[in-house]
């Protein structure tokens, strides 16, 4: 596996080595004894999959302690955009968004520390599997807009398909003005 650094800490984009021949091919999608040696340090306690139609836009989701997860996500078959947004609290990236095409042909994936919003775009009809490292909980889940003035992100979707739910997520001024107040 090559581990890719992405100037966020503790989010990293992950390459398999894949091995192919006649017969089709074969890669490790997932070792925790090399995400251990690189400091990658999750229980994984649930595995999530959806499939997605092409111009379906999910996100942008996170779960707030103590129920905040981090994420390991792949794409089965399929293309997505995936978008993450720092939300964690004094972290030097906050409010930074980070972009990267998940592709079954090349089978990357990213991990996704806690603290992070994230949200993807089918570029292709796809199926998402993501491992998470708590539960879900409904008190806990949050968000924020996709379509965020503020983030200003380019989802690559002229005409997105989103759900209702998504469409009542808070800004990124929201949230921020939100969980200030908590703390």
């Amino acid at each position: 596996m090559t581990i890719k650094e992405t100037g966020f800490q503790g989010l990293v984009e992950i390459f398999p080595r894949i091995f192919e021949d006649d017969r089709g091919f074969f890669f490790e999608a997932y070792s925790k004894q090399v995400f251990k040696e690189h400091g990658i340090n999750y229980d994984f306690v649930q595995d999530n999959q959806s499939f997605s139609k092409k111009g379906v836009i999910r996100g942008l989701h996170m779960q707030l302690a103590p129920f905040a997860q981090a994420k390991f996500v792949k794409v089965i078959t399929g293309k997505v955009l995936d978008v993450v947004v720092d939300m964690r609290p004094g972290s030097e990236t906050h409010g930074k968004v980070y972009y990267c095409t998940l592709d079954s042909r090349l089978n990357n994936s990213l991990m996704i520390p806690e603290g992070f919003a994230h949200g993807f775009a089918a570029l292709e009809d796809s199926v998402f599997n993501y491992k998470c490292s708590n539960i879900y909980n409904k008190a806990s889940e949050t968000g924020i807009l996709y379509n965020d003035e503020t983030l200003n992100i380019n989802w690559g979707i002229e005409n997105p398909i989103v759900s209702e739910k998504d469409l009542q997520l808070p800004t990124y001024a929201e949230f921020v003005a939100r969980n200030e107040a908590v703390h």
